[in-house]
């Protein structure tokens, strides 16, 4: 069984930093890619970053290059995002997604779902 389970939102002013984890159960790092996606309300999800192959391959979504790292800890099954200069439009609840493929920035493309965390980022 597949679990996903995210840690590590919440409040912070803008120009601020937060990292968020993604604790996977029942996926290969090696085979599976995991990806960091995005919603706020009545918005469809959004694709943040991937990381795929061990963490070899990693990709970032134009409006966060610069600005976040994905990376992974193999040892520990968990992904991190490590967001910085936050800025207000990046508030929305983050969510991390699991595949059996590669990455991909469609959401639909992803078969297994953690339950999401709350990023707000204050002006």
């Amino acid at each position: 069984e597949v679990q996903l389970v995210e840690s590590g939102g919440g409040l912070v002013q803008a120009g601020g930093s937060l990292r968020l984890s993604c604790a996977a159960s029942g996926l290969t790092f090696g085979d599976d890619a995991i990806g960091w996606f995005r919603q706020v309300p009545g918005k469809e999800r959004e694709g943040v970053s991937c990381i795929y192959n061990s963490g070899k391959s990693t990709y970032y979504a134009d409006s966060v290059k610069g600005r976040f790292t994905i990376s992974s800890d193999n040892a520990k099954n968990t992904v991190y995002l490590q967001m910085n200069s936050l800025k207000p439009e990046d508030t929305a609840v983050y969510y991390c997604a699991g595949t059996r493929f590669s990455c991909s920035w469609y959401f639909r493309a992803y078969e297994y779902w953690g339950q999401g965390t709350q990023v707000t980022v204050s002006s």
